[in-house]
């Protein structure tokens, strides 16, 4: 069986020096992997004002192919500037396996909080490097056979379909690409919309999206094979600069809005003419779907159906009311985004 994890980087945030990874598995891990975690880890502490998030963190490194979970660790250090220490310890995965990471996030918490624990009283009595270093080796085995468990019962349980055996060939041609973006306000469901579509499987854990995730799904349509590219743009004020950036070359847009949440549906038009004033001139007219998700919480619903429909009018856009948690309606509308770009795309003069 392969191994889920492919490295380990335990890394040092110096204000002033920067990053500087100081343990790392394998050994043999090329150095330019080791710096750019690094860079990574303190991009994303600047991103956010300096705090250091409590909470495990998925994020992309597109140039490597591959996904990081990071936990971040801070400690009072009165010889630091602002009187605290910071390090990271990052776990770097396959993004074909990040399934597995997101969908059991919650039972991982348990390890890296407890070594999180000990690095820090382990540092506090100033022990050897070598010694912080057993405690991340210690976290890497108990990750390791957590994971080997979890992707064991996903294989082995007839019901699950997270690893389904029938997949698009690689070397099968793909016949059309396109870039969707996903927006909408935070909590809304967003990544567990995405990954319900592309994994068939249900994000129970919220881990705020950084800045943007990119996802990759082929599949088959009447069309042919199409290569979706899932541009999932986080939702926080401080990303606002960045994500206007990641608008550009869409040919599809996907608003999402919390059903239990008036707040977010009101909001649904903004994030279309964010979206719409900040794409450089065009010549494709903009299809997509204004989703209404968490249907299945129908007693606690905040939104009616008529002024979802009324939105989607004015907006030129679809609307349909998915479920992330159940998988309703989310299959059938991205295969529909994907076969109205192909029809405008056929049948443009």
């Amino acid at each position: 069986m392969k191994k889920l994890i492919d490295a380990v980087i335990y890394t040092d945030i110096h204000d002033e020096l920067g990053p500087n990874p100081i343990h790392w598995f394998p050994p043999n891990l090329p150095e330019s992997v080791r710096m750019l975690v690094g860079i990574k880890t303190v991009t994303i502490l600047t991103g956010d004002q300096g705090s250091v998030p409590d909470s495990l963190l998925i994020i992309p490194f597109p140039a490597l192919k591959l996904k990081g979970l990071i936990k971040y660790i801070e400690r009072e250090d009165e010889s630091k500037r602002g009187g605290f220490a910071r390090s990271a310890i990052t776990f770097l995965f396959k993004e074909t396996d990040d399934v597995i990471f997101y969908k059991y996030m919650s039972y991982l918490k348990s390890p890296f909080d407890e070594t999180t624990r000990r690095i820090i009283e382990l540092e506090n009595r100033n022990v050897e490097r070598k010694r912080i270093f057993e405690e991340i080796t210690i976290l890497q085995d108990s990750v390791s056979k957590l994971l080997d468990d979890f992707r064991t019962k996903e294989i082995t349980s007839p019901a699950s379909k997270e690893f389904p055996e029938k997949r698009i060939k690689d070397d099968k041609i793909v016949d059309y690409r396109l870039k969707l973006v996903v927006v909408g306000d935070p909590g809304v469901g967003k990544t567990s919309t995405i990954l319900r579509f592309t994994d068939n499987a249900f994000l129970r854990t919220y881990v705020p999206t950084l800045g943007v995730s990119i996802t990759e799904k082929l599949f088959n349509t009447q069309s042919g094979i199409i290569e979706m590219i899932l541009w999932d743009i986080a939702g926080q004020t401080k990303f606002e600069t960045m994500r206007r950036h990641f608008y550009q070359g869409s040919e599809a847009i996907l608003l999402i809005f919390d059903l239990t949440n008036r707040m977010s549906f009101t909001s649904i038009k903004n994030w279309y003419h964010d979206v719409m004033n900040n794409m450089e001139k065009h010549h494709h007219q903009m299809v997509g779907y204004i989703f209404g998700n968490k249907s299945d919480l129908t007693e606690v619903r905040k939104v009616k159906l008529v002024e979802a429909l009324a939105l989607a009018k004015e907006l030129n856009l679809k609307y349909i009311e998915t479920s992330a948690k159940t998988g309703k309606n989310v299959e059938y509308a991205f295969y529909d985004i994907a076969e109205t770009v192909v029809k405008l795309r056929l049948n443009k003069p």
